[in-house]
């Protein structure tokens, strides 16, 4: 087997015995120098923590993504897998999966992209507003509660599910949850994009969260619309789970 180009992206120096003995030509990045040329040429970028994933991903690159102690449940590989990972690599047998990328408007203006989750959230604690759901289709819902979050299969791992949504699985849509609503039988949605979310009504401000970044304020009645955008390579973690 040939050498493996291969990113680690984290702090400190991780995956070192994972990675030994293998044939891996390793270059470490920390998350915040992060920058397309870094990703360039190198046939796996492990990305070690939810900081390192959401740095590599909002490049979009076509490096296939290893996603080590992200916080992404049934996507995370485990760090003793890394070595395994290099040799599929290396023999032209290394399986990934899809995952789509967000593009988000408010009122026709781009806001921004996201790769886990799109959220609307009141700004103020335990302050209850109404929020829209929509689907191109005709289907539209409303919710009083603190929040609604939209989630891609990778982001349903996480705030999405501590929401109470399911974990989808790639290829089978987008999946929304009310935050703390206030009737007890709210349920989560799973939806094709495109789609839409709404503030119904003028009781508390609402704000704009692209994964784990505040982008800005919403006001009641603009419509913001979650669609997809290109997609996502990630290793297929189950091809290297030793359960």
């Amino acid at each position: 087997m040939s050498e493996v180009p291969v990113v680690v992206v984290a702090e400190g120096r991780p995956l070192a015995d994972a990675l030994a003995g293998t044939d891996a030509r390793v270059e470490r990045v920390a998350p915040d120098a992060v920058v397309p040329d870094a990703l360039d040429g190198a046939r796996i970028a492990f990305a070690v923590g939810e900081p390192a994933l959401l740095a590599v991903a909002r490049h979009r690159p076509e490096t296939p993504i290893a996603p080590v102690a992200a916080g992404v449940g049934r996507y995370d590989l485990a760090e003793r897998a890394a070595g395994a990972v290099v040799e599929a690599a290396g023999d032209g047998d290394l399986r990934t999966v899809a995952h789509p990328l967000f593009d988000v408007a408010v009122a026709g203006e781009r806001a921004g992209s996201a790769v886990a989750d799109v959220t609307l959230l009141t700004a103020e604690p335990a302050r209850i507003s109404e929020f829209g759901i929509g689907s191109t289709d005709g289907w539209f819902e409303t919710v009083r509660a603190d929040g609604v979050v939209v989630a891609t299969p990778l982001g349903s791992t996480g705030y999405a599910r501590d929401a109470g949504a399911p974990v989808i699985a790639p290829g089978t849509g987008l999946v929304a949850v009310p935050v703390s609503a206030y009737a007890m039988h709210a349920h989560p949605w799973v939806l094709r994009p495109p789609m839409s979310l709404s503030v119904e009504r003028d009781e508390a401000d609402v704000t704009l969260r692209l994964d784990d970044e505040e982008v800005r304020s919403v006001p009641p009645d603009a419509p913001v619309d979650v669609g997809t955008n290109g997609s996502l390579s990630l290793v297929a973690a189950r091809q290297f789970s030793t359960d």
